[in-house]
């Protein structure tokens, strides 16, 4: 029933563009000069609604239209890949809320000067999977590092792990004896309650050796379903890899395993410039990225997956 209501909606989204689209036609065939500006500002509308349309029928993955789990992970680059980590988190929850999906931070481990060394993000909103995975991969950032007090010119990297969070529709079988269940303190802010309790959770998935943890709830028990819900998340994402892995391998195409290369590219010394090393993409306003405007590098991104023929399960 959820997957007829999605198909109504999408059919019914296009239908609503047809019907606008003729509409505007026949204002145009009366010759109505007096209706110029209100044309030009119907016209201007309908070409970001079909674009953004065009945008989603890239999508053909089965799960691009769920919610999505982020993880960001700092990299080489000690204080200067921290601080570069909670940029990138900030730059997430900023496009997030340029397209108005809900966020909520899962996990969070301060860096031991700035920034962090960790996180993971909860994004829901339609389609936020499908956007999302193109940005999974190393970023790089260059620059001037305000922790070096000679100002010298430094490189970070941060790794960013995205998986799709199937809510209710993950079937996997989760064995007691599989998993290590740990509790321990909160860690950072929280309030006493959080400070003098071990509300936080930490589970071991002893057969892959996956380790997930959660602090940011107040009780153990949401903790623990948090982070169950995030280990599931991976493991599905897992085995989408090994059938992934699987097809390429028939193909002769060679898999990278571990970090893999660097995906993109932030400078911001001695030029100002984001580059997307898949795609090609680049622009000079650094700053518009890192505040959000991300949307041209992720349809980049999706129009140089088209035509590849990879499975829709396989991504």
């Amino acid at each position: 029933m959820q997957q007829l209501a999605r198909l109504r909606d999408e059919v019914g989204q296009w239908r609503d563009v047809k019907s606008a689209i003729e509409d505007a036609l026949e204002l145009i065939a009366t010759g109505d000069e007096s209706l110029e500006a209100e044309l030009a500002a119907e016209v201007e509308s309908l070409s970001r609604r079909v674009r953004q349309m065009e945008t989603r029928a890239l999508f053909s993955g089965k799960y691009d239209r769920e919610n999505a789990i982020m993880a960001l992970h700092a990299g080489a680059g000690g204080t200067d890949a921290q601080d570069w980590a909670e940029m990138l988190l900030r730059m997430y929850l900023r496009w997030a809320e340029r397209h108005r999906f809900k966020t909520e931070i899962v996990d969070k481990m301060p860096g031991e000067e700035a920034g962090i060394k960790s996180a993971t993000i909860s994004i829901m909103g339609e389609y936020a999977y499908g956007y999302l995975l193109s940005e999974r991969g190393v970023h790089r950032l260059v620059r001037l590092s305000p922790f070096d007090a000679a100002k010298r010119r430094h490189t970070s990297f941060c790794l960013v792990e995205v998986w799709p969070d199937v809510q209710g529709e993950i079937e996997i079988d989760l064995r007691d004896e599989d998993l290590k269940i740990e509790t321990f303190r909160a860690a950072g802010a929280g309030g006493q309650h959080v400070q003098k309790n071990a509300t936080a959770v930490r589970i071991t998935h002893i057969p892959t050796g996956i380790v997930v943890s959660c602090q940011n709830e107040r009780s153990l028990t949401q903790n623990r379903e948090s982070a169950l819900r995030v280990l599931k998340a991976r493991l599905l994402d897992l085995e989408r890899q090994k059938q992934e892995e699987e097809w390429l391998a028939l193909r002769g195409e060679h898999v990278s395993a571990g970090w893999g290369n660097q995906i993109r590219s932030y400078v911001l010394h001695p030029y100002h410039m984001v580059k997307d090393l898949r795609t090609g993409y680049e622009t000079g306003n650094v700053q518009a990225v890192l505040d959000g405007d991300l949307d041209d590098f992720m349809e980049a991104y999706l129009r140089s997956r088209v035509g590849q023929g990879i499975p829709d399960g396989g991504r």
